[in-house]
């Protein structure tokens, strides 16, 4: 669908005038034709001082709903030693307030989801620019000569993280990907409506043209997937199959009810940075789950890790219905020789594990769904 040769090579800028942020430049590139006529696109670009002789990795930034180009978000990854950039996908400019920012005269589509646009011409249609913005971004990224372009990865927010799951599968220049919330299966999280009111001609051509599952196939790079168990609208059915499509290693980090949004919510989780860190500047990684299972109420999760894991924890549900209203608890697990156990609570019904590294940073297990156990006296550990 994307011509990769054409958004492969590094767009043309022109500076933005009347946009200033400290460190950074405010251009426009171009994008992709919109109804007939050129576009542009706004970005902040990011590139930190490099020590002498050396080059810099770099981030690509895609903010969710509602957002745009972020200026703090490129100083985020300026500030630990990656230069940066982060356009806006909705044909706007950092001008407004959050979900009202002022449109340009050669933006293209307005975001989100497209869904009044499914009966337009395909290359008229949001997910079709917002994607290409992204990729466009990274060709201008790698393009400058402070940065190595074997060393850029990418990371999206919310209907960020929704396309960064699909840049995932068409980019395969990207060394790693985190979605945060974001991922594929619309018509079976918490957008299902949506597609639905498309009518049964319109559903089945978004999904089958814009829903990342689709593209989830051909992604190969590592990929993280950071999230929390109540997330209004990427819920955690839609999550697991998503992140069991791509043909790369993958690590999980699910947080208990993880709040949705940018700023510290989405932008600075931990993991993120030291998940991109092991991959672009040779940092420790993150610990790895090796293996993990259940026998009857005894669940157990194998790892390896180059951090200490300072503890672990066993996180479970004894509810059912809709994924966003669940409750979930935590309780602390046992830790011996690379492998955390423990008992399931009475009456689960989805459980997962969480490890926890020296730095804080977690990752999950797969969450499995398992009838209601019997009652049985409340345990963990192993």
């Amino acid at each position: 669908m994307w011509d990769t040769a054409a958004l492969f090579k590094p767009p043309r800028t022109v500076p933005a005038e009347g946009f200033q942020a400290e460190g950074m430049r405010a251009v426009f590139y171009e994008g992709l034709p919109y109804r007939g006529k050129p576009t542009r696109v706004f970005a902040w670009l990011g590139i930190p001082r490099a020590e002498p002789g050396k080059k810099l990795p770099g981030m690509v930034l895609v903010h969710g709903g509602g957002g745009t180009a972020f200026a703090n978000w490129v100083k985020l990854w300026n500030d630990r030693g990656y230069a940066a950039i982060s356009m806006d996908t909705c044909g706007c400019v950092p001008k407004g307030s959050y979900g009202n920012w002022q449109r340009h005269a050669q933006g293209g589509p307005p975001g989100w989801g497209g869904w009044t646009q499914i009966n337009e011409p395909r290359e008229d249609q949001w997910t079709y620019h917002a994607v290409a913005a992204a990729i466009l971004g990274h060709s201008l990224l790698r393009a400058q000569p402070e940065v190595d372009p074997d060393r850029i990865g990418l990371t999206g927010i919310s209907w960020g993280g929704y396309l960064a799951c699909i840049v995932a599968g068409v980019d395969h220049r990207l060394k790693c990907v985190v979605p945060v919330y974001g991922c594929g299966f619309t018509n079976e999280h918490g957008f299902a409506g949506s597609v639905a009111s498309l009518g049964k001609e319109g559903a089945e051509r978004w999904m089958r043209w814009w829903d990342p599952s689709v593209y989830l196939p051909d992604a190969k790079m590592p990929m993280a997937w950071v999230t929390g168990t109540n997330d209004f609208a990427y819920t955690m059915n839609a999550l697991q199959k998503s992140y069991r499509l791509p043909k790369g290693p993958r690590t999980l980090c699910i947080r208990i009810r993880m709040p949705h949004g940018h700023g510290p919510a989405g932008e600075a989780p931990r993991e993120i940075h030291a998940f991109a860190d092991s991959i672009l500047k040779g940092g420790d990684p993150l610990p790895t789950i090796t293996g993990h299972g259940r026998d009857g109420n005894r669940v157990w999760a194998a790892f390896a890790s180059r951090r200490p894991v300072a503890k672990a924890e066993l996180c479970f549900t004894r509810e059912a219905g809709r994924w966003q209203d669940r409750k979930w608890e935590a309780l602390p697990v046992q830790l011996a020789a690379g492998k955390a156990e423990a008992v399931l609570p009475d009456g689960t019904t989805v459980y997962y594990l969480n490890l926890f590294d020296d730095r804080g940073c977690v990752v999950s297990t797969e969450h499995e769904e398992v009838a209601a156990l019997p009652n049985a006296p409340l345990r963990s550990g192993g």
